[in-house]
C-alpha cells in the first residue's frame, strides 16, 4: 500500500533534496580536470615543439610566439585542474572560479583557433557545457 499523502524527504528541514541534475556538476568537475590536463599537454607541445603547428605565429589572432602560447596554456591548464577538483566542494567561490576559468579557456582557444581549429572547437564546446552545468545546477551540489 502506498502513502500518497506523505511528503517524506531525506533532505534536512527547509532544504530540498538534490535532483539527478547534480550529476551535471560532477560531470563538469571531471571535464574540467580533463580539460586542464589537455591544456597542459597543449602547452608542453607549444613550448617544446614550435614546428608542430603549421601556422606561423603571425597567422594567429594574437601574434606572439608559440612559447608564450605554451606557457599560457600550461598555466591555465593547471588552474583548471585545481578548479575542477575544488568544484566538488560545492561552495560558491569554487563555482565562480570554475565558470571564470572555463570562460578564459574558451576565449584562449578562440584566439588559438588558427593553429588548431578542430581541437579548439572541441575545447570551446566542452567549456560551454561546463559553464552550463555549473551555473544552472551548481547550487545542488552544496545540498548533498
Amino acid at each position: 500500500m502506498s502513502d500518497s499523502g506523505s511528503s517524506r524527504s531525506d533532505a534536512p528541514a527547509g532544504r530540498s533534496a538534490p535532483t539527478g541534475w547534480v550529476g551535471w556538476v560532477a560531470f563538469a568537475s571531471s571535464m574540467m580536470v580533463l580539460l586542464g590536463i589537455l591544456q597542459v599537454i597543449e602547452g608542453f607541445v607549444a613550448i617544446f615543439d614550435d614546428g608542430y603547428y603549421r601556422v606561423a605565429p603571425s597567422g594567429l589572432v594574437v601574434s606572439i610566439d608559440y612559447t608564450a602560447w605554451g606557457w599560457t596554456h600550461l598555466l591555465l591548464g593547471l588552474l583548471i585542474v585545481a578548479g575542477g577538483v575544488g568544484l566538488l566542494s560545492g561552495n560558491v567561490a569554487a563555482r565562480t572560479v570554475a565558470v571564470v576559468l572555463a570562460a578564459l579557456s574558451s576565449i584562449l582557444n578562440l584566439l588559438f583557433m588558427a593553429a588548431h581549429p578542430v581541437w579548439s572547437i572541441i575545447i570551446i564546446a566542452v567549456d560551454v557545457l561546463v559553464i552550463y552545468a555549473v551555473t544552472v545546477h551548481g547550487r545542488e551540489l552544496s545540498r548533498m
